[in-house]
Formats: structure tokens, sequence, C-alpha cells
């Protein structure tokens, strides 16, 4: 279940790595089936704007929903799944908390993609490699369909960042693209990056709708006083010894329920 001291090694080095089979067949129905309700009761927000910032696009479609888990307690278990509690840790450190949840679904002809744009220029972590981004394929991601683009060996360098007038709230920067790295997946394969790697994602201009799912994690020790002036986080612990399995932060036990999810899930929205 854990990742190898080479995927380590690559994450800390070229500041991403891909694992293509993370998540089972059943799960990665559940996320499909998930998102599908999810977008049948018009949880999505269409973030993308007629180059001003500010005006919704109805030609272009950057479907969002952020923060993800107050919409779906599948998703919210999903952090708590033990690969995940185990690979975190492996990545950046321990203990670890939620810092951000959400979902971009790129609409099959008209879906448009995220500018490029480094986590950290949000997050402004004193070391970027204690945060990471665990974005998920929901559905087979490639070139065509707008996949994760990562630039590696720049997790280290802060870039300038505006205001991008191609969405509602981004921001963006222009990094060198031809040093960009496509980050094609099956559905249910995972690339984590930190918070210092450029990324981006492209149009989708195929006939299938194309999804991605990012969880964002950082160390509790980096999330100090400082930090959360620029940067609210969720804050679910989710190992070491404060750590409650979410009911101090939900109310309610979530660690453990993940099977239980994909079953209604898989079985609810069928």
């Amino acid at each position: 279940m854990g990742l190898s001291d080479q995927q380590i090694e690559q994450f800390k080095t070229k500041g991403f790595v891909a694992c293509p089979e993370f998540f089972n067949a059943r799960e990665v129905k559940a996320l499909q089936s998930e998102l599908s309700r999810l977008r049948a009761v018009g949880a999505f927000n269409n973030v993308s704007t007629d180059n001003d910032g500010k005006t919704t696009s109805s030609t272009k479609m950057n479907l969002q929903i952020c923060p993800l888990y107050p919409h779906s307690t599948l998703f919210r278990a999903l952090p708590f799944h033990p690969k995940v509690l185990q690979t975190i840790p492996q990545l950046i450190g321990d203990p670890i908390l939620l810092h951000l949840d959400q979902v971009f679904l790129k609409p099959a002809r008209h879906g448009s993609g995220t500018n490029w744009h480094q986590d950290n220029a949000y997050f402004q972590l004193d070391n970027p490699l204690h945060g990471t981004a665990m974005w998920i394929a929901v559905h087979p991601a490639n070139v065509a369909n707008g996949t994760l683009r990562v630039i590696p060996d720049m997790q280290f360098e802060k870039l300038p960042h505006q205001r991008d007038p191609q969405s509602n709230h981004h921001i963006r920067c222009w990094p060198d693209e031809s040093r960009a790295e496509p980050v094609e997946l099956p559905a249910g394969g995972v690339v984590f990056f930190c918070y210092g790697t450029p990324h981006s994602t492209g149009a989708n201009n195929t006939d299938a709708d194309r999804a991605g799912v990012a969880y964002h994690f950082l160390t509790e020790a980096s999330y100090g006083t400082e930090q959360a002036k620029v940067s609210k986080a969720i804050g679910t612990i989710l190992t070491g010894p404060r750590a409650s399995g979410g009911e101090k932060e939900y109310a309610t036990r979530v660690a453990g329920a993940w099977d239980a999810e994909v079953e209604k899930a898989n079985t609810d929205n069928r």
C-alpha cells in the first residue's frame, strides 16, 4: 500500500509523483456516481469567465465545488482512506491535516482548463514540501481531454502571480511551458504534487466529461498562526495524537466509513 523509496525520492526532488492504480474499480464507480449526483442537484459552479474575471462564461465551463466535504459524505470520508493516511505522511511528514478539498469537472466539448499556478502562491508555506495536493482522475485523464500538467524541478522557485481574468477567483503565473510534463492517468489514478510545483489543466474538447478531485494536505506543524492568516484550512486532523477520526471536526466519526460510503454511492446512485 505504501510508496516505494524511489517514488518518495521523486516527489522530493521533482516535486511530484504519479500512482496510476491508487483506487480500485469499485471505488472509481462510486466517485463517478457521486459526482453525477452532485451535478444533478446543481452543486457545481462555473468559474470560467469571459476574460474579465467576473462575467460567467456561457461557452466555457470549468465546474467547481469548493469545499467539497459539506456536499458529500463519500468525499468527506476519502481522506480517511487507509491508503491516503499511509501515503501522505510518507511524502510530507506527520502528523497531517486536511487543508482543502475541491473538484473540477470539465464537460464534454466545452470544458475549459485551469491556468498555470503554484498552490503555495495561495498557501505560503515556508517549505513547499510540507504540503501536497492529491489529484484524483475520476475519469481517464489524457492530453486530449486536458489532463493535469506539471513542471518538475521548480518547487522551490517562487513565480510571480497575477489575477487570472479567465476565472472568477483564481490567480495564475507564466512559467516556461517547454518544460511541462502531462500526467496521463486511468480512472482512479492519482498524482501527488507539492505546494511549489507549477501545474495546470487543459481544455476538454472530447465527447466525454472529465473530472479531477483534489485534496490538499499539510503537516500540522507547518500550519501556524501566521500561515493561517493567509490560508484558512478545513483543519481536519487526520493523524497523530490529536486526531479524532473526524468526531471533533464533524461531530460524527468518519474514520472507517469509506467502504460503507462506497457501497452506498454505488447503490443509491446507480
